[in-house]
């Protein structure tokens, strides 16, 4: 069961680094929040009906605070794909990969701040690395910098404390209908942006859209497995492996999210931005890699 929830957490990275570019050309005809708000919407679908259908069987699906918990989360995600979305419409679908990958580094280091667990050697080394690769990809050529790498820098502040709070309350909470309040509320708070923005999501309806391939194309991949099957299996599958593990696997993210853009749209980097990608990369890993505890000296007669 191991090997088959690394795989599958490992195919779930692999979806939500190649659904950078098509979210990105998508774009050219849908605002953001319309965007978010259909896809999470289409995601709620596809998962209300295997919750329907598990209604009869005993569990926790009317558990306290089940609500309060998924409203919590749902607006963490809210932010993070709101702010994810807006930024890929500024910068490249590589660099927001790796930006949005700091949130595996950055999920220690709020621990720390916010449920007070000690970080570890490897933990603060990995934080440094990470730091300085983002410096090499945002900074260190000033032309380079724009809105969308700190849009996409917040969106990662976001994932951490999404991935913080499901860490919260996943232990006591039935997986399954958490994961549907979590995708309402964002496809909720993402039609009421629209409205607040003045984004007209209707035109989602228009015949420009309707033809257009790519945008369902994106709506249905994005929908059913970045979204529905993603967070699902996330919570489901890593009962079966390590936390460590797992961070590992999500580190590949960046790593897919440049392989797809580089594949799909021929996008180059410079050797700054290859420099830091390598560098987050790298920290990323670092981070999560267990720290080797020293053996007790014992004194003995000789």
């Amino acid at each position: 069961m191991n090997k088959t929830a690394d795989f599958s957490l490992l195919f779930v990275v692999f979806i939500w680094g190649v659904t950078f570019v098509m979210v990105q050309n998508a774009l050219s005809f849908l605002d953001p929040f319309t965007f978010n708000a259909v896809r999470f919407f289409m995601a709620f679908v596809f998962l209300l009906i295997p919750y329907l259908f598990t209604l009869h069987k005993k569990g926790k699906n009317g558990s306290k605070g089940l609500s309060k918990a998924g409203f919590h989360i749902g607006v963490w995600l809210f932010l993070g794909y709101g702010l994810q979305t807006i930024g890929l419409n500024y910068t490249t679908p590589a660099k927001t990969g790796f930006i949005t990958g700091l949130s595996v580094v950055m999920v220690p280091v709020f621990s720390l701040l916010l449920l007070k667990h000690r970080l570890s050697r490897n933990t603060i080394i990995g934080v440094a690395a990470a730091t300085i690769g983002l410096y090499l990809m945002t900074f260190a050529d000033r032309s380079n910098l724009n809105i969308g790498d700190l849009l996409v820098f917040l969106c990662a502040i976001s994932f951490a404390m999404q991935i913080i709070t499901t860490a919260k309350y996943a232990k006591t909470l039935p997986a399954l209908p958490l994961t549907l309040i979590q995708v309402s509320t964002v496809s909720f708070l993402s039609f009421v942006s629209a409205f607040i923005f003045k984004e007209n999501h209707s035109v989602i309806f228009s015949s420009e859209v309707m033809l257009q391939k790519d945008v369902w194309t994106a709506l249905l991949v994005t929908a059913a497995l970045a979204t529905a099957f993603a967070f699902f299996a996330q919570t489901f599958f890593q009962a079966y492996t390590t936390p460590t593990r797992v961070a590992l696997i999500f580190s590949m993210e960046p790593v897919f999210a440049a392989l797809s853009s580089y594949i799909l749209i021929g996008e180059k980097l410079t050797s700054a931005s290859i420099i830091g990608c390598a560098f987050i990369f790298l920290g990323m890993i670092f981070a999560e890699l267990p720290v080797k505890k020293k053996k007790p000296v014992t004194q003995g007669f000789s």
